[in-house]
């Protein structure tokens, strides 16, 4: 009977009252919920798959350093490291049936063998003359001179290679009848002395894997590795409930496993790759559940009342009617801010979309509930930015408000502390400024955290202990960048998401061409003549390299080139993220007043710009940016009664930015072209590898498996809604496997 069945078989025991179960010991009576209370045990032996990688017969200092490289420390390591490839190769072929270029397999018996000399230093070839029952065959090896002492008369001999005009070259040998374990029977082998003891066939036919290696170490020697350490796979605890294994038809944790590296056929690797990938998701899933859990129970948030003296009359005075969108966005945040718990939301918006509208009404909420906010921005550029537009959306309410930046002066930075502390400052927008030990508020409840991913973890960690005491604010991230469902899912699983997909009325549609060098006239003499009837433009030089520096001097370069050449008679200026910060509001100031006609900037004005304008805007090498970035960088203009045009020069020489330059020209949905973004680049190059909750997944990729993805949270969420808490006893050691596997995901992000 299989541990499933007697647990099954268990609980249809403990359901019937006249079975006389009872525990050993106590004599209490074993009902159904005792039973699922007991902790599970096994009598496997986990802990043998801990062993070092370099305990493996025949692996030294130098091999172990390698595997050490690529991340195989332990023989679990080992067993979850699963191929990226298979090379089919079919059962052995006779020599008689050989044709030239072909590659196959074959069973050979050693008639004789040679070292041949050859004048070069670094070359050695070993010949052999070998036969099977159908005739003979000559093979020769590159640069093993140790097997010609090996290859005697009568050995016999699985070779995988290809048939030329010389003979057969032999890419994979085998020695069979030479302490190799062909029964089959590897449940019983010691990992630890089962080197030298492979099955024929391991490297020559059937399935054979292709393990991800590295430098110093061979697919074919990781090959036999992972063999060797599969004899632990049975050891293997499984994460997965039973019900959920049944209801998608996946197999167990310790088969899939064995199938995903040594499999009988595609239909095997099919299946095991889909249990693996399924099993990942999940446990990602839940682990982004369990963080969640863990910070809201940490600690508690401010319960705000209903909507009243600030917000009420405030979206009375404002010269527009929210949106669809943004009135339902308003609505859960109500929700949420009279939860009782720490608000924890993620606001995606469209270009345009009035996402600062929304973080204002949250703002607002918290002064009117007699607690501070503060509106926290990754560069000052932005914070300016979004103080100048939150004047303007509080035009006419008395209001204390503050900018706080590392340009702040002494004397303003002294005065802004003082008030903040006493609670006279209820608004104050800034940089990460804010969260240096020396601000203080009187009673923070709540935090407006713009372009989020942008703040590391811990930066985010240190404004949520701003709070008062033992209470949490309320923390509402926002983001420019639409992200898919899919990522969003990985990234941001763990926070509550709100999207903001219409737009404003008024917000014209935005023309846009890729064009080639012989264009570039008549782009230009485009540009004066929008000019020429009122209107401005930007030039957006080209991502020269990731080094600010060079950007700077590039656009300070093509600044006074074209104040100089095409645009001798319009009034240029020069934005960039180098200029001190007074130059750069001073930039924007004239800018913003109609005091320039083209400003000549790099991506700095990607967000928190908002000239209306503005209605045309050059991008220089735009084959170089991503597609969110050159969504964004579109979005500066089209925000006036005026039509748009943006213009891209780029020269696409691969496929992916051909694709990319087409998408953009012919999608203006920003989550569209985010859906499209993925699919060309993958979830690891949207966000980087390296952002914060975006998972490293083995086998799972996305979006190919988004709706594996999709399964996998909503069982996850059923579970949850059955259970209560991913601790419970019934799930075993699903918990464990969650931290053992996603433990690791709150390191720092890399900042984009």
């Amino acid at each position: 009977m299989s541990t499933e069945q007697a647990t099954t078989r268990a609980e249809e025991l403990a359901d019937d009252d006249a079975w006389p179960m009872r525990g050993i010991g106590d004599g209490a009576p074993l009902d159904r919920d005792r039973l699922l209370a007991v902790p599970l045990r096994s009598w496997r032996r986990p802990a043998r798959n801990q062993a070092r990688v370099d305990a493996l017969a025949g692996v030294g200092p130098k091999l172990g350093a390698a595997a050490e490289r690529i991340g195989l420390h332990t023989l679990g390591d080992l067993i979850e490291h699963v191929p990226h490839s298979y090379r089919d190769r079919a059962g052995a072929t006779e020599i008689a049936e050989l044709r030239l270029g072909m590659e196959a397999t074959v069973v050979v018996e050693v008639r004789s063998a040679r070292l041949r000399p050859t004048r070069r230093r670094n070359l050695s070839i070993v010949e052999a003359t070998v036969a099977d029952p159908s005739g003979p065959l000559q093979a020769s090896w590159f640069n093993q001179a140790w097997l010609a002492e090996r290859l005697k008369p009568g050995t016999r001999l699985l070779l995988n290679g290809r048939l030329d005009r010389q003979g057969f070259r032999v890419e994979n040998h085998e020695i069979l009848g030479d302490g190799a374990d062909g029964d089959g029977e590897e449940q019983d082998r010691d990992p630890l002395s089962a080197a030298g003891r492979l099955p024929s066939g391991l490297h020559t036919t059937g399935m054979v894997p292709v393990h991800p290696a590295g430098d110093g170490l061979r697919p074919q020697k990781l090959r036999e590795w992972v063999w060797c350490a599969l004899a632990g796979a049975r050891d293997l605890h499984e994460p997965l409930p039973a019900a959920l294994r049944f209801a998608h038809g996946l197999p167990a944790a310790a088969d899939a496993r064995l199938a995903a590296h040594f499999p009988a056929d595609g239909a095997e690797v099919e299946l095991a790759r889909r249990r693996l990938a399924y099993e990942e998701l999940f446990l990602h899933q839940a682990a982004m559940l369990a963080r969640r859990g863990e910070r809201e129970d940490e600690r508690v948030g401010l319960r705000f009342e209903e909507p009243g003296e600030l917000v009420r009359p405030w979206l009375a005075s404002l010269p527009f009617r929210l949106t669809p969108d943004q009135s339902a966005a308003c609505a859960e945040i109500d929700r949420d801010l009279s939860a009782g718990r720490p608000m924890q939301r993620l606001l995606m918006g469209e270009v345009g979309s009035g996402k600062t509208v929304i973080a204002l009404y949250a703002m607002l909420r918290a002064l009117e509930n007699g607690a501070q906010a503060a509106l926290m921005a990754p560069t000052e550029t932005l914070a300016v930015q979004h103080f100048q537009t939150l004047e303007r959306l509080l035009a006419g309410m008395p209001l204390p408000a503050a900018l706080l930046t590392g340009s702040t002066p002494a004397a303003s930075r002294k005065r802004t502390l003082s008030v903040l502390a006493t609670g006279e400052l209820g608004l104050i927008v800034g940089t990460h400024a804010l969260i240096e030990p020396t601000v203080e508020f009187a009673r923070l409840g709540l935090a407006v955290v713009d372009e989020q991913h942008r703040f590391g973890v811990g930066q985010r960690r240190r404004l949520d202990q701003k709070g008062p005491g033992d209470v949490a604010p309320h923390v509402l991230h926002m983001t420019a960048t639409p992200i898919p469902r899919t990522l969003s899912l990985t990234a941001y699983g763990d926070l509550d998401t709100t999207t903001l997909r219409s737009l404003p009325a008024g917000r014209k549609p935005i023309k846009t061409w890729v064009v080639g060098e012989e264009r570039r006239e008549g782009a230009y003499g485009f540009i004066r003549e929008r000019i020429a009837e009122g209107r401005q433009a930007y030039v957006v030089c080209p991502l020269v390299s990731e080094s600010e520096d060079k950007q700077a001097k590039a656009a300070v370069a093509e600044g006074a080139r074209l104040a100089g050449g095409e645009f001798s008679e319009q009034r240029v200026a020069v934005l960039h993220g180098q200029m001190p910060a007074a130059e750069k509001a001073e930039a924007m100031a004239r800018f913003a007043s109609g005091a320039t006609d083209v400003l000549v900037a790099t991506s700095v004005i990607e967000v928190g710009i908002d000239v209306g304008n503005a209605s045309v805007m050059l991008i220089e090498g735009a084959d170089r940016y991503g597609l969110s970035q050159l969504h964004q960088l579109r979005g500066r203009i089209g925000r006036g009664e005026h039509a748009s045009h943006c213009i891209l020069f780029g020269e696409a020489e691969t496929e992916r930015a051909q694709a990319r330059l087409a998408a953009i020209a012919a999608e203006s949905d920003g989550f569209r072209l985010a859906e499209i973004d993925l699919t060309l680049r993958g979830e690891g190059e949207v966000l980087g590898t390296k952002q914060s909750g975006l998972p490293r997944f083995r086998v799972a990729k996305l979006p190919d498996d988004a709706e594996l993805l999709a399964v996998a949270r909503a069982d996850l969420l059923n579970l949850l809604d059955r259970h209560g808490s991913l601790g419970e006893g019934a799930l075993g050691p699903l918990l464990d496997a969650v931290r053992e596997r996603f433990g690791d995901e709150r390191a720092e992000p890399i900042a984009a």
